[in-house]
């Protein structure tokens, strides 16, 4: 199969087009992750990507987590399925489909020179069946749960997939690894798991780090930085329709925050292709090769060096 080494934000994966392949709608995807995304014998990863194409004509992306699970929405993964799809003309209707849900997408004003930058619009629900600890109908916005913390003040938002988000004067890895080992033990509150994030002020914005269920602290997750930004206008830290940089360690996106009609923020940011390439994977043996190194991994790390200067 042809594979792209890709990232947003610096949260890489690896991609795959099934659509124009039929043998590749019978592969063990779950497999696949497992094996590929490892970063000792295989080519490393936070996840896989899927383009896939349903019954309706309508393109979409099929995540799944280095572990093997399906993840419902990625914000830095379907900027890239986005990219390959406007490359191979697939985004005529300008929607991409994830977890049963269609996105709004379009391409945005490059952040790093050189390197193609998407947008997507991310409608906004404040209960899942995810979030078990306040009634269907309320809102959770600056929040103790006790379960997780005696003073941190969450906000839980589902974006597709769920997050719960809190301010901290700095953020501490330490803790948010722990907050997200407290997550799995506590079924009962978080019965599907939930994605947990800590964000801290800038003078432009916020700076995020998130520990993502699934794959534990990455550099970056997409979603995670929607939700924190989200949650940071709810607190009145910005105000509506104000785009504010959002910075992890992985690099930097922007987001709107718009509560009319229905709460929704659109995520702008870098899609990089690093290398394109082919893998084999056959009963549960993995090889690949890369065939063309674009150039862009070094465009975006000069980029990442000049904003943390």
């Amino acid at each position: 199969m042809e594979i792209i080494k890709c990232h947003g934000s610096g949260n890489d994966f690896i991609m795959v087009d099934t659509t124009r392949d039929e043998a590749l709608q019978h592969v063990d995807w779950a497999a696949f992750a497992r094996i590929a995304s490892n970063r000792e014998h295989g080519i490393g990863s936070d996840g896989i990507l899927l383009v896939v194409r349903h019954e309706d004509g309508v393109y979409g992306m099929d995540m799944l987590n280095p572990d093997g699970t399906h993840a419902e929405m990625c914000g830095n993964g379907i900027r890239c399925v986005a990219r390959l799809a406007d490359e191979q003309g697939y985004l005529a209707r300008g929607i991409l489909r994830s977890g049963g849900r269609d996105y709004r997408i379009a391409r945005a004003e490059d952040i790093a020179a050189g390197i193609p930058a998407f947008k997507v619009e991310i409608p906004i629900r404040r209960h899942s069946e995810d979030f078990t600890f306040y009634r269907e109908g309320d809102s959770f916005v600056g929040r103790v749960i006790e379960a997780l913390h005696p003073s941190l003040r969450f906000t839980a938002l589902n974006l597709g997939n769920p997050h719960i988000v809190a301010e901290v004067e700095n953020i501490d890895l330490a803790l948010l690894s722990e907050l997200g080992e407290r997550v799995k033990e506590a079924t009962e509150l978080f019965p599907r798991g939930v994605n947990v994030s800590l964000y801290e002020r800038k003078p432009k914005g916020i700076f995020v780090a998130t520990y993502e269920r699934g794959a534990g602290i990455t550099l970056s997750c997409g979603t995670a930085m929607t939700a924190s930004a989200t949650a940071a206008h709810l607190l009145a830290m910005f105000d509506e329709g104000e785009r504010i940089e959002v910075s992890n360690r992985g690099g930097r996106v922007y987001c709107t925050t718009r509560t009319e009609p229905t709460l929704t923020t659109t995520l702008e940011g870098n899609a990089t292709f690093e290398w394109t390439g082919r893998a084999e994977f056959e009963d549960g043996a993995f090889s690949f090769e890369v065939l063309n190194n674009t150039g862009e991994a070094e465009l975006w790390l000069d980029f990442v060096r000049s904003i943390n200067r």
